[in-house]
């Protein structure tokens, strides 16, 4: 069996979506929400945001593929990284992070 260029190119192009559940537009809305902007990619409020939101996707993952240990790892790491800033904002601004956590939701 040969494949034709034109058969790579959409090979190619579904293999390219898979990751695509945060693209630019997405990013852009989650920050105007959360940070300041759309461009202030850098402020916790912001960054924590993001980082539940990738979470929220990888225990959709997990759910379907328990054993997919690679991603297990990576949501451990990724969670630790969101307490990291939580735990930042409370030192800083004790408001902020109230906000922020009622926003996403993050006690119950």
């Amino acid at each position: 069996m040969r494949l034709d260029t034109k058969d790579v190119s959409c090979i190619k192009i579904i293999y390219n979506n898979i990751g695509m559940y945060l693209d630019k537009k997405n990013k852009e809305k989650l920050f105007k929400k959360h940070g300041k902007n759309a461009q202030d990619t850098g402020s916790a409020e912001g960054q924590i945001a993001l980082f539940t939101e990738r979470i929220n996707h990888l225990t959709g993952h997990l759910k379907k593929n328990r054993k997919d240990y690679n991603t297990e790892r990576s949501l451990v790491k990724l969670v630790g990284k969101r307490r990291a800033l939580l735990d930042y904002l409370t030192k800083k601004d004790i408001l902020r992070y109230r906000a922020i956590v009622k926003e996403l939701g993050l006690r119950k």
